[in-house]
């Protein structure tokens, strides 16, 4: 077996003049990774409309200052108490939903919109939302707001009028994401681009069965029941809404096929005239782009199809280009059909007019287009990094605008100037200010300072080994202990994840890693990630192995990773331990029981114990139904391992987890009682799937402690 060493992060050094490094404690390297040890960004970078000049906020996000493309010096806008005067309200910081020209700004406070004149320092009000208001969406268009409160769905003018767009009963949800936030769905409110509709996401969960979630605040205790489709179970029914702003009257869209087809991907054509969604079948391998009258509801026609034997997976709407308002809209489309992310170029009929990019890597996401230049992200030939790019439409002349490492980046309104903000292993934060039309760099914004330099971290390594396929290169991360001497041994802790849509091995700042893993570095532990097939960002074979035996194919890969930590001299075979949450629950849990032995102690975090209580959306799209999959279902049902556990496992779980729900620990704890098995289990009371605030140092306390106390 051959190993790649890519690259060491963090080396102890002694000079003539030493630094005295602190102790990092747990409780820091839990609670101010994100805050105190975070490197110096500017923060809320927007550029101007029409303007070679961007906002940004000051350091102490209290005033909102501009700065030229071309000058390093910047200029006071307005700040937080001019705000509280124009408009009554109390801001936290100065917040800039968008500038509608080079003198007003859209914001909102307390569920209040406003439009802000920078020159005068005044106020417009467009409106008050009410107290138990959520998911506000503002259309500059026509500076109307959507909002739900509860499941319906209303609208706020800007005199202050409010329109109920639905009026349904508990069990029909508007204006919310549907599908559990699956194909790239985070909201379910879409102003079409003049204002004159409004589209939005309904799910009808009439036949979804009731799950409880026990909320212990309560005197006596009660119950909450959520909405939960388990795979193979009846599942939501999905509908679209076009409301209209003029007509005040509203039709709805369902699928052209099954009724329980997958709505997906709403996009609006850019004169308001039609509406695209991207419609996906229950078994996940044929997707239809789907066309329709906005006004009417009409269907006009399947644009094209998508199929794949394992699963189609549409995350992106169709994004139009034009260079004139004259000239017929035609669109873009992201798919990984030929095994990777591209870019592809459609008339508005649906005639395929150009494949745009032929990358074999990913595409991640089209930013924007200006007189035939698409602009783009994406990995690079680096799978653990993400760069910019722009394409021709014309000519396919593609150019690299970001030069390695974890790239953020922001574009004028004429994509003539780029705002990038830069990490790497290596490089806390770079920001730089570019001209895309000569080519050059304009000026240096900031480069932070080491936020961590005078804390003692352990050393970082990166590298590759070989997949089980003994063919694949996968990426890990191994942190050693500061003091580190290869001539002792020293235990493991390996984290996991493995699982689809996650990364974490990268090249940007700390390598992905959480300080945590330094502080049980310091504690004498080399702690190793391995990120296996069937995680993100390597394409659609890399990704898609897993299909129909979720565990099987992630087990061998990190089986690979043992072996070759063991393999090293100064790693203690003997005293090796694994953790990981919610998938990587589901990993550790699998290694523990059904690779029973490699490992002395595993924690598992909200596990999936079997595929079968897990949600439609995700479990049937990797593992089909359990009746289409018995024997997948069966293989991975982790009860059907209890008897073989060997070692220390400790399972958790937050009690109102409405993500992996807790029958999966709560089941494979009784089973554990049938077989006569002894194992730990932690609840944490009433949190959801991740343990957040201040309790999380008391998570993570407990996961590395038990595994220093039983490792040995």
């Amino acid at each position: 077996m051959k190993y790649k060493l890519l690259s060491i992060l963090f080396v102890a050094f002694v000079g003539i003049t030493s630094i005295a490094q602190a102790d990092l404690s747990l409780e820091d390297a839990v609670m101010q990774q994100y805050r105190r040890f975070y490197p110096a960004h500017t923060m809320m970078v927007k550029w101007i409309p029409d303007t070679k000049t961007y906002s940004h906020l000051s350091r102490d996000y209290q005033t909102l200052m501009v700065s030229d493309a071309k000058k390093i010096t910047s200029k006071e806008l307005i700040n937080t108490d001019e705000l509280k005067s124009a408009t009554g309200e109390k801001f936290g910081y100065v917040n800039v939903i968008s500038w509608k020209d080079d003198n007003h700004f859209y914001t909102e406070a307390s569920g209040k919109y406003f439009l802000i004149n920078v020159k005068d320092k005044s106020a417009e009000s467009l409106g008050e939302l009410p107290k138990d208001a959520g998911n506000g969406t503002l259309c500059t268009a026509n500076n109307h707001v959507a909002y739900t409160i509860d499941n319906n769905l209303y609208i706020q003018t800007p005199d202050n009028t409010q329109w109920q767009v639905t009026n349904e009963n508990d069990q029909i949800v508007s204006g919310q994401a549907i599908a559990r936030s699956e194909f790239g769905i985070s909201g379910g409110i879409f102003w079409s681009n003049g204002g004159n509709y409004l589209a939005f996401y309904q799910k009808d969960e009439s036949e979804v069965a009731d799950y409880p979630l026990l909320d212990i605040t309560t005197p006596t205790g009660s119950l909450n029941s959520i909405k939960y489709p388990m795979a193979g179970q009846s599942s939501e029914k999905s509908a679209v809404g076009i409301f209209n702003v003029h007509t005040k009257e509203t039709i709805y869209i369902k699928p052209q096929g099954n009724a329980d087809d997958y709505l997906t991907n709403v996009g609006w054509g850019p004169n308001d005239q039609y509406l695209y969604i991207a419609e996906v079948n229950r078994d996940q391998n044929h997707m239809k782009l789907q066309k329709y009258n906005a006004k009417t509801g009409e269907f006009l026609g399947t644009l094209f199809e998508e199929k794949n034997d394992k699963w189609v997976e549409p995350e992106h709407p169709p994004y139009f280009v034009m260079n004139d308002p004259t000239d017929d809209p035609t669109f873009l489309w992201l798919s990984e059909r030929d095994g990777f992310m591209n870019i592809y170029h459609y008339s508005d009929n649906g005639d395929l007019l150009k494949k745009v990019t032929n990358n074999k890597w990913v595409v991640s996401d089209i930013v924007g287009y200006n007189d035939n230049i698409v602009y783009y992200s994406g990995t690079g030939e680096n799978p653990t990094e993400n760069n910019y790019f722009s394409v021709n439409l014309v000519t396919g002349e593609q150019k690299a605008l970001t030069d390695g490492g974890t790239c953020s980046a922001d574009f004028s309104s004429d994509f003539r100037y780029m705002f990038v903000s830069k990490e790497n292993i290596e490089t806390p934060n770079i920001e730089t200010v570019h001209d895309l039309k000569k080519g050059t760099q304009l000026k240096e914004v900031l480069k932070a300072a080491n936020p961590l330099k005078e804390t003692k971290l352990g050393i970082a390594e990166y590298g590759t080994i070989k997949a089980a396929d003994n063919t694949t290169d996968l990426h890990y991360r191994m942190i050693k202990p500061a003091d580190f001497d290869e001539s002792k041994k020293y235990p493991v802790l390996v984290y996991v994840y493995g699982g689809p849509h996650a990364q974490l091995v990268t090249n940007s700042w700390l390598g992905g890693a959480s300080l945590w893993m330094h502080w049980m570095a310091n504690q004498g532990y080399i702690v190793y990630t391995l990120d296996n097939r069937g995680s993100a960002n390597r394409g659609f074979e890399f990704e898609s192995v897993i299909h129909r035996q979720l565990g099987k194919v992630e087990m061998e890969d990190q089986l690979k990773g043992v072996e070759f930590l063991k393999s090293l001299p100064y790693v203690d075979g003997d005293r090796m331990a694994v953790h990981g949450w919610s998938f990587g629950g589901f990993m550790t849990t699998s290694l523990m029981l059904r690779e029973a032995g490699t490992f002395n102690v595993g924690v598992a975090g909200g596990p999936v114990t079997d595929w079968a209580y897990y949600e439609v959306m995700y479990g049937e799209r990797y593992m089909d139904t359990p009746e289409q999959n018995e024997e997948g279902y069966k293989e991975n049902r982790l009860h059907n391992y209890v008897k073989e556990l060997k070692g220390d496992l400790l399972l958790i779980h937050g009690t109102v987890d409405d993500v992996v729900v807790m029958q999966h620990n709560l089941s494979l704890v009784q089973a554990f009682v049938d077989a006569g098995v002894q194992m730990d289990f932690f609840p944490y009371p009433m949190h959801p799937h991740n343990v957040r605030g201040k309790d999380r140092v008391h998570l993570m306390t407990k996961v590395l402690n038990y595994i220093i106390d039983n490792n040995k």
